[in-house]
């Protein structure tokens, strides 16, 4: 990438959205671990992994339940969307050695989250698109921590899958120095412009947390190493990537015009029979904003010592 690129694209980018928060908050590396008070005593525990230019509010109103220990990633140069908190170093840190803004990178922030902070024996992970390509490498990475844990992949990159053919249509004429330009054109655009085109049709929370999507990030550095990376992924990962995974569930969209749903579904199909496949009703990319009705009961949640 040229020089002048790269000092466009360094060029910081204000944070815009945060939500109250209660909890605790780690630095990990270039990103950061949250750990949400819970109430009553924790029954389970859920951690949740944001995808491309989302953040960890996906998560929040899916699993608001007193007894649900919930952690959430922010991925590497991406802004913490929480207000009224101070950060924390964590005594169990270790340093990454992948290049920042990629899956590998993210993969290591949440092992280390896994391996330290959960305080039950029933764990969940769920990672919503560029999440769940973070799951399956930081399986890859670690398998052993995955041996009781239950994954669900949601509208998730996959390994030999495509992104959707408008996405790649827009994408293929982007050179790294338009960037900054084209995320000023998209963010001084109304998002009814091209929302209900990618987005599908929009609720409260939906427009909530779309309506920031280009302010997530630091810089635009880390919005283009985020796409050349998931390509990259995707292509040169190969579906034995599978093979560690035990217990979960892949969460289709009907429509999905961010990824391609055909590739998705061949690519889930190459998994072991132990994870399920359900094709949900929901009408676009964001299952979990659509209707958490798709989202597996956590009262099936297995305990550690029951799975075989």
């Amino acid at each position: 990438m040229k020089a002048s690129h790269v000092r466009k694209l360094i060029k910081p980018i204000d944070s815009v959205y945060s939500e109250m928060f209660s909890g605790r908050v780690y630095r990990v590396g270039k990103g950061a671990v949250s750990v949400r008070n819970h109430s009553g005593e924790a029954a389970q525990t859920v951690i949740g992994v944001h995808g491309f230019l989302e953040n960890h509010c996906y998560f929040t109103q899916a699993y608001e339940s007193p007894t649900t220990e919930l952690i959430l990633l922010t991925c590497s140069n991406y802004h913490i969307p929480v207000n009224g908190v101070t950060l924390e170093s964590a005594d169990w840190e270790v340093p990454i050695k992948h290049l920042e803004a990629t899956i590998e990178y993210d993969a290591c922030i949440l092992n280390q989250a896994l391996a330290n902070l959960p305080s039950t024996d029933s764990v969940r992970v769920h990672g919503h698109s560029r999440g769940g390509a973070v799951i399956l490498e930081a399986v890859r990475q670690r398998p052993e921590l995955y041996e009781n844990v239950e994954i669900i992949l949601e509208a998730p990159v996959l390994p030999q899958a495509k992104l959707h053919a408008l996405v790649t249509t827009l994408l293929e004429p982007v050179s790294h120095g338009m960037w900054p330009w084209l995320i000023r054109i998209i963010n001084s655009a109304p998002s009814s412009a091209y929302g209900q085109t990618f987005f599908g049709k929009m609720n409260p929370r939906k427009k909530q947390l779309l309506s920031h999507l280009f302010s997530a990030t630091r810089d635009h550095l880390t919005i283009v190493r985020n796409i050349e990376n998931i390509m990259a992924w995707t292509e040169r990962t190969n579906v034995d990537i599978y093979e560690n995974i035990r217990h979960g569930t892949f969460l289709i969209p009907q429509v999905d015009r961010i990824l391609d749903r055909t590739s998705m579904l061949d690519s889930a199909r190459q998994s072991p029979t132990t994870m399920r496949i359900i094709e949900t009703q929901a009408l676009s990319h964001f299952i979990t904003l659509d209707s958490k009705e798709w989202i597996p009961s956590l009262a099936s949640l297995p305990q550690a010592s029951s799975i075989a």
